[in-house]
């Protein structure tokens, strides 16, 4: 399945848990909380370009699966990450001891953070 498109975030699961933990302010995290995110994804074979628009902060990643990458955070923070695929529609990312599970059904994303 490849990922390429532009998708609308249906849901996040642990969303308060994960921003905390990536060290985000509890304000913020109360106002971002209920921004239904827009990402767009470019995937060509095992690369691909994310951008992630969540209001006015726009984050831009680049990653090949399989190989560490540096990623920006909702933070602004680089992290050193890696993202695999499971099956063929669940992109996994792990940094820092937090797992980020991307899953992709049909025209749906859903956002699953594991601590």
């Amino acid at each position: 399945m490849n990922f390429s498109g532009k998708y609308q975030l249906q849901s996040q699961e642990n969303f308060e848990a994960f921003m905390k933990a990536v060290g985000l302010p509890d304000e913020l995290i109360q106002k971002g909380k209920d921004i239904k995110g827009v990402s767009e994804v470019v995937q060509t074979g095992k690369h691909f370009k994310l951008t992630i628009t969540t209001g006015s902060k726009v984050i831009y990643n680049e990653f090949t699966l399989g190989e560490e990458c540096e990623m920006e955070t909702m933070t602004g923070e680089k992290v050193k990450a890696v993202v695999q695929m499971e099956g063929d529609n669940k992109l996994v990312t792990s940094f820092k001891g937090i797992k980020s599970i991307t899953e992709l059904n049909g025209d749906t994303v859903t956002h699953v953070s594991l601590l």
